[in-house]
């Protein structure tokens, strides 16, 4: 299987201040998306996202989003083994994000 691609968190935010439709999910649990998400991000908890394979998209790039960018690797490498081939980890997650404001 090829590797879960990266987007760093600058790309990201380029890309959000451009007026580009990012499709970002956030798998954090609920007491931690309470803290602030990222503005235009759906929340699914982890452990929903194997009840929840309709509601990812499959014809456009999905970014998975976590604190630290580990839970959302595992949930990209899930998705993939689901056939869900369109999903990006975001490197360094919101602990990358929120240092770079």
């Amino acid at each position: 299987m090829k590797p879960i691609p990266q987007m760093e968190t600058s790309e990201l935010r380029r890309r959000l201040h451009n007026g580009e439709q990012v499709y970002m999910i956030d798998v954090r649990e609920d007491e931690e998306v309470a803290a602030g998400m990222i503005n235009g991000a759906k929340h699914i908890p982890m452990g929903e996202i194997p009840a929840r394979l309709d509601e990812i998209p499959r014809n456009e790039e999905v970014v998975i989003i976590c604190r630290s960018g580990g839970r959302s690797q595992h949930v990209c490498e899930f998705l993939n083994h689901q056939g869900i081939h369109n999903v990006i980890n975001l490197k360094g997650g919101m602990l990358q994000w929120h240092e770079e404001e």
